[in-house]
């Protein structure tokens, strides 16, 4: 199988029982990606998939032949300039121990992809999730579109407000969405844009 990790294209033999979490920490020493509960329940293992955030514990590796992975290594920039959620989450203290972070920081960077295209949430007022163009994140949204990240260290304030101040730096000038709708392309986060390959199979 192959995979494109971090921009690098590897070619793995793997069983057909490997999850992505084991083939990415065990056989491209990427460790970043924690193994937590190893049941899709806390969120330290989440990654990218195609510009898509999922739980690679519950992934086969197999099934993701030929996708785009990126993992908490792949945020920083080649020179190493940290990403501005890696900054924001420095600058704010929004973490601990540790462990859930690089979940925690690939979680946000895919939900920021999705709230950037306008997708809605539990949260999000019926009006606004039937109006084209951004959503805008409230702490409320923020802690709803993160919930499936754990942080045993109750470090929750820190990350909403990490997160947050990401959001608003690219945050659209307030007031109607007019045009055709969000561009799906942009990134909020500073990130190239995510691949426009339809993987429904791996949304978390």
């Amino acid at each position: 199988m192959a995979l494109r990790v971090n921009g690098s294209d590897h070619v793995l033999d793997v069983d057909h029982r490997v999850t992505l979490l084991d083939a990415l920490r065990e056989r491209l020493d990427l460790t970043g990606s924690k193994k937590g509960c190893d049941h899709g329940q806390c969120g330290a293992c989440t990654v990218l998939v195609d510009g898509r955030r999922a739980n690679s514990c519950l992934l086969f590796a197999v099934a993701q032949d030929g996708a785009e992975v990126t993992t908490v290594e792949g945020l920083a920039d080649d020179d190493g300039s940290l990403h501005p959620l890696q900054e924001a989450f420095l600058e704010h203290d929004a973490f601990q121990c540790g462990y859930c972070t690089p979940g925690q920081l690939c979680s946000a960077l895919g939900m920021l992809r999705e709230a950037a295209a306008g997708h809605p949430s539990h949260v999000t007022e019926p009006a606004a999730a039937a109006a084209t163009g951004p959503v805008v994140l409230t702490p409320e949204e923020v802690r709803e579109r993160l919930s499936g990240n754990l942080c045993r260290c109750g470090a929750y304030n820190g990350i909403v407000d990490a997160v947050s101040e990401v959001g608003a730096r690219s945050a659209p000038a307030k007031g109607p969405a007019s045009g055709p709708g969000p561009n799906k392309d942009a990134d909020p986060a500073g990130s190239p844009a995510p691949s426009t390959t339809s993987r429904p199979d791996v949304i978390v």
